[in-house]
C-alpha cells in the first residue's frame, strides 16, 4: 500500500503539490480565523453585552482608539505634506534665484546690442575690405542672436515652471488647512470620548467600592481570559507550525522588553481579594511603541474586560504573549509577526488610571514569571 501511495506521488509533479498544500494552509488559516472570531464574539457575549458597564466601557474605549488612528494618519498626512511644501518652496526659490541670472545676462546682451546699433552690421560689410573676416563676423552675430533667443525660450519655461509650483503650493496649503480642520474636530471627538470614557469608569468606581463587588468583577475578568485562552488553544490546534520558531523555550534571559517603562506590578503580587498577578505590569508612555517579544502569530486582537484592546502571540509549543491595556492595536488575527515588531501603542484600555502595559508569557495555558525570559532586568 506504502509503495503504491509512493507511485502516485511520484507521478505528481512537485510544483502541484507545493501548490495544492499552500491551498490547503491557507484554508485552515481561514478557518481557523473564523473559528476565533466565534471565539471572541461568544466572550463579548459572555463578558461584555450581559453587563452595561463593560458594554459602554468598551464602546467609548474603541471609539476613542479608532479617533486616534485617525489623529495618527492625520499627523503623517501632514508631515508629508509639510515636507512637500518645503521641497516645492526650495525649488521655487531655486527657479526665481536663476530667472533672475538669466534676466540679467540677457540684459547685459540687450545693452552691448543696443550700443553697437542696428546699423552696425551694414557699417562692418562696407568698411571691411576682407570678404571672409567680414563672412566671420556675420557668423558672430548670428551665434549671439541664436543665443539670446534661446535665453528668452529659458526665461519663459522658468516663468513657467514658477507659475506651476506656485499652484502646487497654493494646493498643499488649501490641503494642509483641510487637514487641520479636520484634526481640529478629531480633537473634539477625542474628548468627547475621553469624557464618555471617565463617565464610565467613575460609575465603575463607585460600583468597585464595595470590596465584593470589587473582587466579583475581577474574577469574572479572570474567568473571561481563561476562557478565551482556553477556546483559543482549541482552535490553534489545527493551525500549521510556526516555521523556524521551534525553541521558543531556548529564547529564556534572551527577550528584549516589550515597551520601555517602569515595573509597577510583578508576577505573582497580591492584587484584590486574594487573587495574584499572573503577568508583570508595565508603567509607560501613551503611544509608546509594543513590540512582539519574539516572532509568531497574532491570533487575538480585540477588546477584552479588565485587559482593555488586547494582542496575543503564539510563538509555538505551547508558548503565548499577551500585550493589554494598549491605546491601539496594529495587527490582526492570522498575522505573522517577527521580534520587535510594533504590534501596538501602550495606552490605559480597560479602564486604567494611566498608560500601562500588561504583558505575560503563557506556556500550555498557564502563566509563567516573565522577569527570567528577559535579559536585562528592567525595561528602561
Amino acid at each position: 500500500m506504502l509503495c503504491v501511495a509512493a507511485a502516485v506521488l511520484a507521478l505528481v509533479p512537485s510544483g502541484a503539490l507545493a501548490q495544492r498544500d499552500t491551498r490547503k494552509a491557507e484554508a485552515e488559516l481561514q478557518a481557523v480565523t473564523k473559528e476565533i472570531e466565534r471565539v471572541r464574539d461568544q466572550v463579548n457575549r459572555d463578558q461584555v453585552e450581559r453587563n452595561k458597564l463593560a458594554r459602554e466601557l468598551r464602546a467609548a474605549e474603541l471609539f476613542a482608539s479608532g479617533v486616534r488612528g485617525s489623529l495618527e494618519r492625520i499627523r503623517r498626512e501632514r508631515n508629508e505634506l509639510a515636507a512637500k511644501r518645503s521641497t516645492l518652496a526650495q525649488q521655487k526659490r531655486e527657479q526665481e534665484a536663476e530667472l533672475a541670472q538669466e534676466r540679467a545676462s540677457l540684459a547685459g546682451q540687450l545693452r552691448a546690442a543696443y550700443l553697437i546699433g542696428r546699423e552696425e552690421p551694414l557699417k562692418l560689410l562696407l568698411n571691411q575690405k576682407d570678404p571672409a573676416r567680414a563672412g566671420r563676423m556675420f557668423a558672430y552675430y548670428g551665434y549671439f542672436g541664436r543665443a539670446r533667443a534661446e535665453q528668452i525660450e529659458r526665461i519663459a519655461a522658468a516663468m513657467q515652471r514658477i507659475d506651476a509650483l506656485e499652484g502646487e503650493l497654493g494646493a498643499a496649503e488649501t490641503k494642509l488647512a483641510a487637514l487641520e480642520a479636520e484634526r481640529r474636530d478629531e480633537l473634539d471627538r477625542l474628548e468627547g470620548a475621553r469624557a464618555e470614557r471617565g463617565q464610565v469608569l467613575a460609575s465603575l468606581k463607585a460600583e468597585g467600592r464595595s470590596r465584593a463587588h470589587s473582587l466579583e468583577r475581577l474574577k469574572k475578568q479572570q474567568s473571561g481570559l481563561e476562557t478565551l485562552l482556553r477556546e483559543l488553544r482549541r482552535a490553534m490546534e489545527r493551525l500549521p507550525s510556526i516555521d523556524g520558531n521551534d525553541a521558543f523555550a531556548r529564547l529564556r534571559g534572551k527577550l528584549a522588553w516589550p515597551v520601555n517603562g517602569r515595573v509597577v506590578a510583578r508576577f505573582g503580587e497580591q492584587r484584590a481579594g486574594g487573587l495574584k498577578w499572573d503577568g508583570v505590569l508595565v508603567a509607560t508612555e501613551r503611544g509608546a511603541s509594543v513590540k512582539s517579544v519574539s516572532q509568531g502569530r497574532v491570533v487575538y486582537a480585540d477588546w477584552l474586560p479588565g485587559l482593555g484592546l488586547l494582542a496575543i502571540v503564539d510563538h509555538g509549543e505551547g508558548y503565548l504573549s499577551l500585550y493589554g491595556h494598549n491605546d491601539r492595536l496594529y495587527k490582526s488575527v492570522g498575522e505573522r509577526v517577527t521580534a520587535g515588531d510594533s504590534i501596538a501603542a501602550a495606552g490605559d484600555s480597560g479602564g486604567r488610571s494611566r498608560p500601562e502595559l500588561y504583558f505575560e508569557i503563557r506556556k500550555g495555558g498557564r502563566p509563567v514569571d516573565p522577569r527570567p525570559w528577559f535579559r536585562a532586568g528592567a525595561p528602561d
